[in-house]
């Protein structure tokens, strides 16, 4: 599922009443709401659902694909989702 068909999804759920721009709306509103989260707080737990946090990644060695020559990756923080029992239940 992309973007345009989650905000079709979102349409639906929301009924006859909501139009494309109110779901896209609403969709850009959550999505701003757990950027604002990751960055204050390092977490979003939704209930039923799952959690986001942040982690970390240390420097590492990798290889270059086009190349075949080592690397040095550099260290850096990345968001992780662990979905709940509930969720992955559904699955």
């Amino acid at each position: 599922m992309n973007k345009a068909e989650l905000i079709l999804e979102i349409q639906n759920q929301l009924g006859k009443e909501a139009t494309k721009a109110c779901a896209e709306r609403a969709l850009d509103a959550v999505l701003a709401a757990f950027k604002a989260g990751i960055k204050k707080d390092k977490s979003v737990q939704l209930v039923g659902f799952g959690t986001f946090s942040v982690t970390e990644r240390k420097a590492r060695q990798g290889v270059n694909p086009q190349t075949g020559k080592p690397i040095q990756i550099a260290a850096s923080k990345t968001v992780k989702f662990k979905p709940s029992a509930q969720f992955k239940g559904i699955c």
